[in-house]
């Protein structure tokens, strides 16, 4: 075996830590950001809050994203930073705020549009990034740390990432309480993606073992906190405990990337309206018991340091506690009817990614899944 790792991102973790927001960017030289975060945290008040405690740093609000970003929505972003002349942006909120952000802070102080480099197979220039802060406010994407934008081209149909070792935000502030009016279904799903994370960083091609470490680790504190902050929201040691696992979780994938269940997450998503989160683990526990006897049953050697008898009994828990907290367990539920549907979701997950999985899947393998789904 041979494994690179690379994380050249500082991280602020703690209770409150947002409130050295200030310091960070005064300590980084940083003049003159603008503020990017979903339309919830302009409404409620939060952006307005970290604005008026920025000592004059930040100067305006960018929130025209949606759920999933899409490349309008990066293009946007990158003319409020191109009008405010900014050198900086913070990014606050979860992953979509964030992917839209390190795409646009990667080409800020250029003059072409992201599509360039998203499909086009533009390379980013250093001269044209600006840095980036990251504020997390769910415990799930792990895109605080990560270089890694996935976004939607709605012109071309496209869905996929980008990334680039100058995408990496400068800074990331994971502060748990910020996490507490995260919904209970928001929750869950970011949770889940918590796990995918970790999951799917195991039985990658690029597998390594401090990644792997982290994943035993990250998986551990899903299965004893997820549910208890689901189920008790102001939780604040629950809370605590999954934005931890998130964080740790991306430094689980920030090497080896996602694989299937990331793969089949992208058509759930964009044709049924799955939330990210939701839709990777709708196939995660089968992807587990796909891997399970690989490269000598090594996911069996994996569950039991985190717990379980063997890799069909995390496969089991996994399903388990997708019930628990109401995810969708079936293709019917998300309103899949015509074995022409399943077709086009086998299609659309046969992507690269699949191809990081540690045993071949093929497209007969993957559309038996979707079957045994319905």
């Amino acid at each position: 075996m041979t494994w690179e790792f690379s994380l050249p991102v500082k991280i602020y973790f703690g209770t409150d830590k947002i409130k050295e927001l200030p310091k960070i960017i005064e300590e980084l030289g940083y003049k003159r950001g603008v503020l990017v975060c979903s339309n919830t945290l302009k409404k409620n008040g939060v952006a307005e809050e970290i604005i008026e405690n920025s000592n004059g740093k930040l100067v305006a609000t960018f929130s025209d994203i949606r759920p999933n970003p899409t490349t309008d929505n990066v293009n946007a972003c990158v003319k409020a930073l191109r009008e405010n002349n900014a050198d900086f942006a913070v990014a606050l909120g979860g992953g979509s705020p964030m992917d839209c952000c390190k795409a646009a802070c990667a080409i800020a102080k250029g003059d072409d549009i992201i599509e360039s480099y998203h499909t086009g197979g533009k390379p980013i220039n250093k001269d044209e990034v600006i840095p980036m802060i990251a504020v997390a406010t769910t415990s799930g994407t792990g895109s605080e740390i990560t270089n890694i934008s996935v976004l939607t081209d709605l012109l071309k149909n496209v869905k996929s990432t980008m990334n680039d070792p100058l995408m990496y935000p400068k800074a990331a502030i994971v502060d748990p309480r910020l996490t507490l009016s995260v919904p209970p279904k928001v929750t869950a799903s970011t949770g889940l993606d918590v796990l995918a994370h970790a999951l799917e960083s195991v039985w990658s091609v690029l597998h390594q073992p401090i990644c792997e470490s982290c994943s035993v680790h990250a998986t551990k504190l899903v299965f004893e906190w997820l549910y208890k902050a689901y189920s008790e929201p102001q939780n604040l040691e629950a809370r605590e405990k999954m934005a931890e696992a998130s964080i740790v979780a991306g430094v689980a994938f920030s090497n080896p990337r996602t694989a299937g269940s990331h793969a089949c997450s992208f058509p759930l998503t964009n044709l049924y309206g799955v939330p990210h989160g939701e839709a990777c683990a709708m196939t995660l526990d089968f992807f587990t018991r796909f891997n399970a006897e690989a490269e000598n049953g090594r996911l069996n050697k994996f569950a039991r340091d985190c717990g379980f008898s063997d890799a069909y009994a995390l496969a089991d828990a996994i399903s388990d506690l997708k019930k628990k907290m109401g995810m969708a367990m079936t293709l019917t539920e998300i309103g899949v009817e015509t074995s022409e549907e399943i077709e086009t979701l086998t299609k659309m997950s046969m992507t690269p990614l699949m191809e990081r999985n540690i045993i071949p899947l093929s497209y007969d393998d993957i559309k038996n899944m979707y079957i045994s789904m319905k």
